[in-house]
């Protein structure tokens, strides 16, 4: 795996990845993580719900050092032929294709109806514990784990959390965008809040568990609308086109976000999908050379029908409660300052997508 590319943030630069003999990909986490770490678990529980649009997971290898076990490697199965979003994405856009935005969304609303039958947090443990393991799994190496998420849950704890994330992203980007950017920024600064207001209606949603089939605790100060496990940082980049189809790869959670909560609207990953979508676009116009105004009509046609069938599959599996899209516009807002802060602080060259993205909503000079 390249360490960087020349569009596209989404690169994972720490851990590195091994293909053995065409037959499975070995990713060496460097340095080694302690546990709990969300992905084992995860991807047992999307084998267990029938979810197979990801790479199958063999083996979680782990470690003891120092009274601590630590994760060192994950192993999944090799998908022949696969490219990630930064490469076959940039290529429809230059080519002015869309069909595969209809995949991408019942492949999102697959993921989520999977997701959505994740062990909830119980209001004893909200903040603390995903709630009961799943049961034992071949994707441990060491026999059942009892690894939990370190960043708790969203039910019954966050107290106005989403819209404070928001804001406060909204308050860096604006603080480390320079130049004209971040004239152009502070001048728009007020209609952005706005924007991100969505985030503070109270919350009607629960998160139920699995195991019980009840409400694990309602929520309080968030958004509404149901609560899941979510991927967390849901790209193009994390969709692998294979020689068989479309796979979801890396569910460590988001690397830039301290702290995040696993559990949330699963409205957060289809905002972070589409704007992705967006970033597609800008760099087909930077690296392409495709005029602006047919890439950026790409992206609204590739949004539009995305979300179509995503609300589509949703509908047809009894679950459209799923998708609260009072919530789209606010966490994309959020999505394109959190773009503007990884830009800020590790690669400058980056700034152009987020910054196209955000006139291409709000063309006018003034607000």
């Amino acid at each position: 795996m390249p360490a960087e590319r020349d569009f596209g943030p989404h690169v994972d630069q720490t851990n590195y990845s091994v293909v053995v003999a065409e037959q499975v990909v070995v990713k060496w986490l460097t340095p080694p993580v302690p546990l709990p770490h969300p992905a084992p678990e995860l991807l047992a529980h999307l084998v267990e719900a029938g979810f197979n649009d990801t790479a199958p997971p063999y083996a979680a290898l782990t470690l003891f050092d120092k009274g601590r076990e630590l994760l060192v490697a994950l192993v999944t199965g090799y998908l022949p032929e696969a490219r990630d979003g930064w490469e076959w994405c940039v290529d429809d856009a230059e080519a002015d294709e869309t069909a595969f935005a209809a995949d991408l969304g019942r492949l999102t609303a697959d993921l989520h109806l999977a997701l959505s039958t994740y062990p909830a947090p119980t209001p004893a443990s909200a903040g603390h514990s995903p709630g009961p393991s799943p049961a034992p799994s071949p994707t441990s190496s060491s026999g059942p784990s009892s690894a939990s998420f370190p960043e708790g849950g969203e039910a019954g704890s966050q107290g106005g959390g989403l819209l404070a994330r928001a804001e406060e992203a909204l308050r860096e980007a604006l603080e480390l965008t320079d130049g004209d950017d971040g004239r152009w920024l502070a001048a728009h600064a007020e209609t952005l809040r706005a924007g991100l207001a969505p985030l503070a209606t109270p919350a009607r949603g629960t998160v139920t568990s699995a195991a019980t089939g009840t409400a694990a605790g309602a929520a309080t100060g968030t958004a509404a609308g149901a609560l899941i496990r979510i991927h967390g940082d849901l790209h193009v980049g994390q969709i692998l086109r294979w020689r068989d189809g479309y796979a979801v790869i890396d569910f460590d959670g988001n690397p830039t976000v301290a702290g995040a909560q696993p559990y949330q609207p699963a409205a957060r990953d289809v905002a972070q999908l589409a704007t992705s979508l967006e970033h597609v676009a800008q760099v087909a116009i930077l690296r392409r050379g495709v005029p602006a105004g047919r890439a950026t009509a790409w992206a609204a046609r590739a949004r539009a029908l995305l979300l179509d069938a995503y609300r589509g599959r949703l509908a047809a599996r009894g679950r459209p409660d799923l998708l609260d899209e009072s919530l789209l516009r606010p966490f994309e807002i959020e999505q394109e300052c959190r773009e503007l802060i990884y830009a800020a602080r590790h690669l400058p060259r980056w700034r152009y997508a987020p910054m196209g993205v955000l006139r291409t909503w709000y063309p006018e000079e003034t607000p």
